[in-house]
Parts: C-alpha cells; structure tokens; sequence
C-alpha cells in the first residue's frame, strides 16, 4: 500500500514538472527574443552614435581602428607589441583615426606615449586618441581571489560595456587577452574584430595541472591535496574552455605570438582558417649595436633578469638558484657574481611581490649580491645586457619571450625555462649550432648557470655569436610584414 502510494506520488510529481516544461520553454523564448530585440535597440543607437562623432578627411569619413590594452603604460613584451602595431597600421594607413582605451586614469596621454619612447625607443608618427576607462578594477586578480579566471573575464565584459560607450570603432582588436569582449564589440557594437593572443586565458597544460592535482600559483597546495576539490576544479576549468573558445571563435582574424600559444588556440578557438603566428616585434637591430665580446665591463660575472614581476615569472626560483650557485656550484676563487632583476610593477601587488623577493634573497643570506631595478628606461636595459654573461628567464609555458631573444640579441646568454615559447621558437639550434640553455628545477638552473661561467671565453663568444645571428626572424622589420598580412582583411 505504501509502496503504491509513493509510486503515485513520484507520477503526480513528475506530472506536475512535465506540466511546467512548455510554459517554461515559451517563457525562455520570449526572453532570448527580448535579450535580442534590446541589444539591437542598441546597436542602432550606437551606429547612430557613431555617426555623429564620426570624423572626415577630405571629405571622406575616417575609419576608427581601436586597441583594447586597459594597461598600455606598463613596461611589458604586450605593451611594446601595441606600439609597434601602431606605428605600422599609421605608416600604412595614415589617414585612419587611432584610439587606445587604457585604464591608466592616473596619467596624461602625453606621459603614456613619453612612456612608450622611454621604455621601447618608438614613437609615433601621427597622434592617438587615448580612451581612458575608470571601471580597469574590474579586471585586476586581487579583487577575485576565488574564481580568477570567470571574475577577470567578466569583468572585462563590463570594462568593454565602458569602452564601447565612450567610443564605437569600425575595428576593434583586442591586444591584450580580453577574449570576452570580441562578441561584445562584433555583435553589440557591429565591429569587426580582431584578436593578438599573448597567453591564452586558459590553457590545455593548466587542465593537466589541475587533473593531475599538482600544485602551481594557479593551483592553491588545497585544491592539489583534496581530490573532490581537484575534480570540481577540473569541471569548472571545462566549462570555463568551453565558453571561452565559444567568445575566441567571435574573432574575423587571430594573430598568435608563439607555436606554443598556436597550438592552444587553435585546439581551443578552432578558428584555423584565420589564425596565423605573428612573432613579437624585438628591437634586435638596437641590441645588435652592442659590441660583441668577452664582457669584462664589470668585476666578475653579472647575471641579468629581465620580466614584469608577476607571479608566473617566478622569480623566486632566479634567486634560489642563484643562491645554490653561490652557496654550492661555485668555488670561493670564483671571481664576484652579482644577479640583477629588472622589470616593470604595473600596481600595488607587483610592488609587494618586488619586496617579498628581496625579504627571499635576504633569507637565503645572497641580498648582498641581488639588486632589483624596477621601471628602468631602455638606456638602462641597454647597459646592463651589454655588460652581462647570463640571462635569466624562469616561466614556467612563457608564451613567447622577448626578454629571452633582447639577451640574445644583446649577445648575453639565455638560460631559459625548457617549457612553451623559448623552447619551441626561440633557444633552438641554428645551422646545428646552440644557441643557449634550458633548465627547469632549482638544480638545473644552478648546474647551467655553473657549466656556462666554466666554459671558456672563446666557447661563450661563439655560443654568442650564434644566438645572436638566429634571432633576426623576430626583428621589427620581420613583425611589420607578418603584421599587416594578417590585419589586412579588417582594414580593406
């Protein structure tokens, strides 16, 4: 009796939801048709706003081409790829009009581009009209300290939402990893939109991290250690793939920095009828200045880092390694060894990570022999790859790496993570010759740092000699024409 009475109740239950799933069908199709009647009320209104603050030429309207960089005043490899790609598009196409929307409130356009001179040596031929967004909070990791990934990227929707009222392009590129604001620009503000992928906001190898519960700095101890946790992880970084190759494929072209952020794209987006590699520009030709010699500019040996301090850098394992060098690999006759890091702070968290490295390099008793050179002018950078023996670069999948091929360049020895970028483009063999040296652990790179300080004056010079002839695929001249191949079918 029992039994049949719950049985009747499971049917009447079921009844009861079986009811609901038209009237909820209807309700859900009225509603995407509203979602889509509202955003194209909005899209006439924003082609109207275009309209009216539309420019003229000679009697003919201006094109806008737009770059998305809410951080185009930091010091970075992204930030000198924006310039480059500025000063291309305005010697090819001088008469569009250019605008860069930034989050740096805190500076004139002015100082941004006095900026671009200081740090990269390039300055523009023809003036920018700078954007300037209030709403860049949206996107900084510390304000999402769960969640990173989805937080940052929908907040970039809404730093997009701020940009796209402020100024309707007719091209917008994102240069800067904000993939969720293509479908934004292309279907709300009827763009076309183009994409310039550094890093990919997530990636096939941080599944495997997070399958494999192995821990790293995106990837707490917590989660790595509890297999509920590293499997409700690993369900949210699917989605998160899922949705974020659906917003990638919203992109008419794709430009890539490296064969390793290719592949992740390509397995990602799958958009590979549109989709080409376009290397970084360096500025090899002013590095290639720097005699070329045995450097003994200063006492000793002296090792240079050059990166934005920023957490996947590490440059925690740079100054343990070195300190195992100094305190293991090295006998005390060994003339002085001194390791420099330079890079860019981009806010208050770089700033604090910058002082956890020097309280590091104090712990490990090597703080007399670290020195930390922050926001430094390319002069500067100059002068300390033209004096150093070694570079250093510890990313773990770094994208790509310009201050990897700057030391080669600049005749300094790489020694490179054996991971993404350097080791599938750059740190290569050339004409069966080597180019530098990749390591991974804490005693690789102590170990590589010791073999390179034991080779002998004539080895290094052709170690040099060698690095420095490979690296001319990644000049400027080399970006300008891979460049404007692929953004061509926007601009025509």
């Amino acid at each position: 009796m029992a039994a049949d009475s719950g049985s009747w109740q499971l049917d009447a239950l079921l009844r009861f939801f079986y009811s609901l799933f038209f009237p909820g069908l209807i309700i859900c199709g009225v509603l995407c048709v509203c979602l889509v009647i509202v955003l194209w009320i909005i899209r006439r209104h924003l082609q109207r706003k275009k309209k009216s603050v539309s420019t003229s030429k000679n009697g003919k309207e201006q094109m806008v081409v737009a770059f998305f960089h809410p951080y185009c005043n930091a010091g970075g490899g992204g930030e000198r790829v924006l310039w480059c790609a500025l000063k291309v598009l305005q010697k090819k196409y001088p008469d569009a009009v250019y605008v860069v929307y930034t989050g740096d409130i805190n500076v004139s356009g002015q100082q941004i581009l006095e900026g671009a001179v200081r740090r990269f040596n390039i300055k523009l031929a023809h003036p920018v009209q700078f954007v300037f967004l209030r709403k860049r909070y949206l996107v900084e990791d510390s304000r999402y300290p769960h969640f990173t990934l989805l937080g940052q990227s929908l907040g970039s929707v809404f730093l997009g939402w701020e940009a796209l009222m402020k100024r309707v392009p007719d091209i917008y590129i994102d240069s800067m990893g904000y993939a969720f604001t293509l479908p934004l620009f292309k279907y709300v503000g009827g763009c076309q939109v183009g994409s310039y992928v550094h890093y990919p906001t997530i990636s096939t190898d941080m599944l495997s991290v997070v399958k494999n519960q192995n821990t790293g700095f995106n990837n707490a101890a917590f989660i790595s250690r509890n297999a509920l946790l590293s499997k409700a992880k690993l369900i949210y970084y699917y989605l998160f793939a899922y949705i974020y190759g659906l917003v990638g494929s919203c992109s008419d072209i794709v430009m890539v920095n490296s064969s390793w952020t290719l592949n992740h794209i390509l397995s990602l987006w799958k958009v590979s009828h549109c989709t080409n590699i376009v290397y970084p520009p360096c500025d090899v030709q002013t590095f290639l200045d720097i005699p070329l010699h045995e450097k003994k500019l200063t006492p000793g040996h002296l090792l240079v880092s050059i990166g934005q301090f920023r957490p996947e850098k590490n440059h925690a394992l740079q100054i343990k390694a070195f300190a195992k060098l100094l305190h293991e690999k090295v006998a005390k006759s060994h003339p002085s060894l001194k390791l420099v890091l330079i890079g860019g702070c981009r806010n208050r968290d770089d700033e604090l990570r910058v002082s956890q490295l020097r309280k590091l390099s104090e712990n490990l008793g090597v703080q007399e022999n670290v020195e930390f050179k922050i926001n430094i002018s390319f002069d500067e950078l100059k002068n300390y790859l033209s004096e150093a023996t070694i570079g250093l670069h510890t990313m773990w999948n770094e994208h790509f790496g310009i201050g990897v091929v700057e030391c080669m360049a600049a005749g300094t020895i790489i020694l490179a993570h054996n991971s993404g970028g350097p080791k599938l483009d750059i740190v290569i063999p050339h004409e069966g010759q080597i180019t530098g040296f990749l390591a991974e652990s804490e005693e690789g790179y102590a170990e590589a740092m010791a073999h390179i300080l034991s080779l002998s004056a004539e080895k290094r010079l052709q170690i040099r000699r060698t690095a420095r002839a490979s690296v001319s695929r990644f000049s400027d001249q080399e970006f300008e024409v891979s460049f404007l191949s692929s953004v061509e079918k926007l601009l025509t």
